[in-house]
Parts: structure tokens; sequence; C-alpha cells
């Protein structure tokens, strides 16, 4: 296919989603499920529109799925306020680190037992299905950066860390897959650089950049009187690239990286201000195109009440926001829909039995037998143990190992339950994540009544 065509693809399904958002609003759908089934429909399943070889293509579709997370990473990151301190960043830690660990182990061992894959093939599987999604997942995380709510917050944490530190048990899926029995001499090796080093490097490297830069754009645009008139597209751009840059020269992870930026970056605006205020996106809101308006003409709200800092702070993160959530839902529809056009050539009917024991069985446990205390009640851990969202991250993962020398075999049996599952968690949890959301907030209103 052309790039005319694929441009085409996209212009069509945006169009289409466009057209039908008001019908789709009330409907217990979510987008990813409409563009699953229109990518399905255009492909050779359906219309055959459109052809697509994974394999033929898996070095343009690592880069694209990297590409979209990272910016959903940013995304989260952003709308994450709490400090580092705070209790509710427990939730996503233990999700993000144990749970996680735990949902590898339960699906290797699965793979393993039950379809009589080989260990190393059973941990690389593993591995790349069991970070939850930054870029599905939506719905289930925080709405803005006022949104405290444990299990939004806990989920939006936990799919910003879990997509980089998943990255460390891909890596040593894939050396099992080259080393076969022979584990002793590499093992050592594998566990200092690319765990015990490489992800604090990533998140350390990443959140001093981002906190440093955002109090550093905050007092620039104070000392020039420019609150209003930066181009904060380019500060998004700027800062994702560098922070997942640095982050690779010193072979530190990129995703968690750029997460951890966000999070520093908010951080900046936090100590900027009042702690006790609203996030300063709240408090104004930019007009379009405010860098080319005078500045009282730039912003809605109450900006006579306000620091200066809270001015510039709302702008920028305003900004970073809109920009970012906008090429965040375009990334998401497009790798959607051609999820949709392969799906039915790479089904594999197994997925059914590791999807419903990861989505029923192994996640939930995982969940439960964590000691949460009184951080959450039963029916928020039952909520956090039900909503895993497999997503784009798993694609990135499966696309990065592809393009790591597999075995045939290996990568087409990868690549089948890869994509099968991922399908099955759109489909079931995108048709369960709005009843269950609007229950829960109707018994917390009951509650505070």
């Amino acid at each position: 296919m052309s790039f005319i065509a694929w441009v085409a693809v996209l212009g069509a399904v945006l169009l289409i989603l466009a057209l039908t958002s008001s019908y789709l609003r009330w409907m217990p759908v979510t987008t990813s499920v409409v563009c699953l089934a229109l990518g399905v429909a255009i492909g050779p399943a359906g219309l055959d529109l459109l052809r697509l070889d994974v394999h033929q293509a898996a070095g343009w579709m690592e880069h694209l799925s990297e590409v979209a997370v990272l910016f959903s990473l940013f995304v989260s990151g952003l709308k994450l306020r709490l400090p580092l301190g705070h209790r509710s960043w427990r939730i996503a830690f233990g999700l993000a680190g144990p749970v996680m660990l735990l949902s590898i182990a339960g699906v290797a061992l699965l793979l393993h037992y039950a379809l009589e894959l080989p260990w190393g093939a059973a941990v690389l599987i593993g591995a790349i299905l069991a970070p939850t999604d930054p870029v599905l997942a939506t719905l289930v995380q925080v709405s803005d950066a006022g949104d405290y709510d444990r299990v939004r917050f806990g989920l939006s944490g936990e799919a910003g860390l879990n997509d980089g530190v998943a990255f460390p048990f891909v890596i040593l899926g894939l050396l099992l897959t080259r080393q076969g029995g022979e584990h002793s001499a590499w093992f050592a090796d594998w566990a200092l650089f690319s765990l015990l080093w490489a992800v604090p490097a990533g998140l350390l490297s990443g959140y001093w950049m981002g906190r440093g830069l955002g109090h550093l754009t905050l007092h620039q645009r104070i000392k020039h009187a420019d609150s209003t008139g930066s181009p904060n597209d380019y500060l998004t751009f700027a800062l994702i690239a560098l922070a997942y840059v640095v982050a690779e020269l010193l072979h530190g992870y990129g995703f968690l990286a750029v997460f951890a930026a966000a999070l520093g970056l908010r951080q900046a605006e936090v100590h900027s201000s009042d702690h006790a205020h609203a996030p300063a996106e709240h408090l104004v809101q930019p007009v379009i195109d405010h860098q080319h308006v005078a500045p009282h003409q730039a912003v809605r709200g109450d900006v006579d009440a306000l620091q200066e800092t809270q001015v510039a702070a709302g702008i920028m993160l305003g900004d970073m926001l809109a920009f970012g959530g906008l090429v965040e839902r375009a990334m998401e529809v497009f790798l959607v829909t051609l999820l949709g056009v392969v799906l039915v050539a790479h089904w594999d009917w197994r997925a059914l039995l590791v999807g419903a024991l990861l989505f029923l069985l192994i996640r939930p446990l995982s969940v439960l037998l964590m000691p949460w205390g009184t951080l959450l009640d039963g029916r928020q851990r039952l909520l956090l143990g039900w909503f895993g969202i497999r997503g784009i991250g798993s694609f990135y993962y499966l696309f990065y190992a592809l393009n790591h020398q597999l075995d045939p075999a290996l990568a087409a049996t990868g690549s089948d339950l890869t994509l099968s599952v991922v399908a099955l968690s759109i489909l079931v949890h995108g048709l369960s994540t709005q009843p269950m959301l609007a229950r829960y907030e109707r018994s917390k209103r009951t509650a505070r009544g």
C-alpha cells in the first residue's frame, strides 16, 4: 500500500468517528472497539481494501507504536499531580512492580505447561502481554490532573511505569530463546545492566530533566513577560525527544524517562505556585492561536487573581495536554484499525484460553494477593484486577522482538497470540469499561451522600 492509501484510511476512520461521536458516547463501547471492527471490515476478511504483512512491516510498525506509547506516557505523566511521597503512589508501584511480575510468571507458566512452549518463548510472550496500556486505557485513567481517585490514579501510574519496567523481561525472554540452557554466563549482566541500572537511570534522568526544564521555562517566561506567546507544542516534542535520547545514551529505558519527565514537569508547576490551588490549566484556558494575540486576549479566566507563574504554567500545560492528547488519539485510531485489518489472518484460538486466564484469574489474583491495607477497599481491588487492559505497549514489544531475529516459528506464534489477546482485551474491556465505571461512580456518590 502507498503512503497516500494509508493516509486515506486514517482520514476515513477519523471522519467516521467524528460523524458518529454523538451516537457512540451513549453506547457502552469504546472508540477502540469501533476501530477494531472498522479494521476487520476493510481488511481481507471484509471489503479487502487493505492488506498488511505484519512481519514485513515490523520495522516501521515498531517505530510507529513506539511514538504512540511515548506520547501517551507523556500525557499520562502530566495528569498525575500528587507528590511521589503520597500514599496513592503505592498503588501504582504495586501494580507496576509485583503485580506485573506475577502476571509475567503466570502467563509464562500457562504457555509452558498448557501450550507446551519452551521457556524462552513463554517468558518472552508473557513479558510482551504483561504491561497494561497507557493508550487504550484512557477511560479508566485519571481524567485530568485534579482527579485523585485511587483506582484511576493507580491505573494511570501503572500504565506509565510498567511499559518501561516490562522491557528488561522482554530482553530476558529474547536471551532465553537464544542461549537455551546456558544461562549462568549472561544472567548477572542482564540483572545488573538491563534491570538494576536501566530502570532507575531512565526514571531519574527523565524526572530531573522534566523538573529542571519546567522551572527554567517558567522562569524565562516570567522574566521576559512571555506567558502567552510561546509555542508549547515545540516544548512537548523537545522534552519527549530529549528525555528519550538522554536515557538511551545512559543505557536507561526511554519509556520510563518520558513518563518521568512529564511527572517532573508537573511537579515544577506544583512548586511554582501555591500547592493548595487546583491544577494551573484549570485556572486559565488559552485561546486558539494565543501566541499571535495580545496577552490580555490570550487566555480565559480570572487572570488578575492568579500569580504570574500560575498563568504561565496553565497555558503551558493546557497546550501540552491538548497537543499530546490529539497525537495520542490519532495514533490509537490508526494502530487499532491496523490490528483489525490483520486480525483474521493472525487469529489464534489458543488466545481464548490465554486471555480468559489472564483477564479472569492471573491479573485479578495478582492484585488480590497484594497487601494493600486501608489503601483500597474490596470493590476497588476488584476493579484494579479487571482493568488490566492490553494494547499498544504490547504491539511495541512484539515488533521489537520481531526485529531481533526471532526463530520463524516463534515469531509466528508470538505474533498470533499477542495480536489475538490484545484484540480480546480491546473487545471485553471495551464493552465492560463504561458500565463498570458508571456503577463505581454511583457507588462513590452514594457513599459520600
